[in-house]
């Protein structure tokens, strides 16, 4: 059995930041949070990293992220290209210059994989434990052509901030522990212990139970998703884009829901207790630098880490 890959998601770095060295560090060593969550991978048993970036930022991305980590493992890249398009029948709208999503980010990357893989975004930390767990899960000898998925799975309040609002996908679980349902919230708020959310842009709040699982965009596939992708994206190109040719994006979580709907794919969702947390808003860096300083104190990371 081939060992599972760690693809990472960086196509949108370097707009989100302004420029790839505008990223902040959140240590002394210039650590930025891609680092420990690559670091936790590769302690988990993943020996390969494939990036998904845009082409053009290839050259500050291999100078901030990507020369040091082939250092350590083996590095693969996959560019996320409004113009890579399945098939001659389509095109990409006059005057759109945004993304296609998460869902087409991944099917850019069939050529690169050819064995199962986890599935992270660039700039979230995500822990330890939920490294082992998917890295065990994919581990497992099965058929390639297998929809037999899964995703870490974390709980509300270890992924709120005290600095605003978030968005979540809610998982509905059934009593085997296999995903049945992510319902997108997309304002969810730190309540003292609880947390509350608004469906109307906080004009009014319902209670949520802190302890409900989340969805982080922490996944583990066999490589049959890359197909399944390419006809989710087809469709998405016939009914959506048609509807919304500026903004409309295909999302990996609504590609892994369709699959779910028709019977046609399993996920099961691995629990993790570990603490997730990013930088949602200016305000939360400090809170990434004190908690990666709490941990490497911990000894769950040295101090350096390359």
């Amino acid at each position: 059995m081939k060992e599972p890959a760690l693809v990472i998601m960086a196509a949108g770095m370097g707009s989100r930041y302004g420029g790839l060295k505008q990223i902040d560090p959140v240590d002394d060593h210039g650590h930025i949070i891609m680092d420990f969550s690559i670091y936790d991978a590769l302690r988990a048993g993943f020996k390969k990293v494939i990036f998904i970036i845009k082409k053009e930022i290839e050259k500050e991305f291999k100078e901030t992220v990507g020369d040091r980590i082939s250092k350590v493992v083996d590095v693969d890249y996959v560019y996320q290209e409004l113009y890579k398009l399945p098939g001659a029948a389509y095109s990409v709208p006059e005057g759109r210059t945004k993304p296609w999503g998460t869902g087409h980010a991944i099917w850019c990357a069939k050529d690169a994989i050819d064995e199962p893989f986890a599935v992270i975004n660039a700039d979230d930390y995500y822990g330890p434990e939920a490294f082992k767990m998917i890295y065990d899960a994919l581990n497992i000898e099965t058929d390639d052509a297998s929809h037999d998925y899964c995703m870490v799975g974390y709980i509300l309040a270890n992924t709120l901030t005290e600095n605003g609002s978030v968005s979540r996908g809610v998982c509905t679980v059934d009593e085997n522990g296999y995903l049945v349902n992510i319902e997108e919230k997309t304002k969810i708020i730190k309540k003292g212990d609880s947390a509350a959310f608004s469906e109307d842009g906080g004009e009014t709040w319902q209670d949520i139970s802190p302890d409900l699982t989340v969805s982080m965009n922490l996944w583990g596939f066999r490589k049959s998703i890359l197909g399944e992708l390419e006809k989710s994206f087809l469709s998405f190109l016939e009914t959506e884009v048609p509807l919304n040719p500026m903004k409309s994006e295909h999302y990996l979580p609504t590609a892994v829901q369709e699959l779910l709907k028709k019977n046609e794919a399993t996920v099961r969702v691995l629990r993790s207790r570990d603490k997730w947390f990013g930088v949602t808003y200016k305000e939360d860096k400090e809170n990434v630098v004190n908690a990666i300083s709490a941990l490497k104190a911990q000894g769950v990371y040295p101090d350096k880490l390359w």
